[in-house]
């Protein structure tokens, strides 16, 4: 089965170059697409110096939508989502994320953080719905309906639309990996604002 590794970014110039250089190392990946979600910042300007193909939105949709519309630059029969503020990534983690659903063990997998930051382990091992790595076979991320309109709720979407069509996800532990926290980027007060709002993107999702 092919691989299409798909990484939607909002403004992530500082740390999306050191995703990408760890992607291109890992030879399963066919393809590597990086969506810069409306950014305002130089994370297009960033990816376009890597061999990947970048789609840059004028606006921006939220990650669900923008999720979708990597989604739909590929033919792959594999996804696989990767946030592009990651720290301490390894092919050894997008293997480990992979590897259930090219065994055909499952039709989606989830990598949950371990061994790294206490901030953004705890946040996974309490809700790993809402970890944002994850690989899945293409023809069911384009089976789940609205995923366009969750943004941050996206995670939530697949993870409920998954279950409810009797798909036994499979979690995977990634050691020593975790992510820049929106606190860290923005500021206290910014970030917790965004904070805020992600949570009511994941709210809406569950509503949906």
């Amino acid at each position: 089965m092919r691989v299409a590794a798909i990484v939607p970014a909002y403004n992530e110039e500082k740390t999306i170059g050191d995703v990408l250089e760890v992607l291109l190392q890992c030879s399963t990946l066919s393809e590597i697409h990086v969506v810069s979600d409306g950014s305002q910042d130089n994370t297009a300007t960033v990816a376009r110096n890597y061999p990947v193909q970048v789609l840059e939105l004028k606006e921006n949709v939220g990650k669900g939508g923008a999720m979708k519309a990597g989604a739909k630059q590929t033919e792959c029969d594999v996804l696989l989502f990767i946030d592009a503020d990651l720290v301490g990534l390894h092919c050894q983690h997008i293997e480990a994320i992979l590897q259930p659903v090219l065994s055909g063990v499952t039709a989606m997998s989830i990598g949950v953080f371990s061994e790294g930051r206490l901030s953004t382990d705890l946040a996974q091992k309490i809700a790993p719905a809402l970890s944002g790595q994850r690989a899945v076979k293409k023809d069911l991320f384009d089976s789940v309906p609205k995923l366009e309109h969750s943004r941050y709720g996206v995670e939530v979407a697949l993870t409920r639309y998954a279950e409810h069509q009797g798909i036994e996800i499979v979690a995977v532990p990634l050691p020593a990996l975790s992510q820049v926290m929106k606190e860290e980027k923005q500021g206290l007060a910014k970030g917790l604002w965004a904070r805020l709002k992600m949570y009511w993107d994941i709210v809406r999702s569950i509503r949906l």
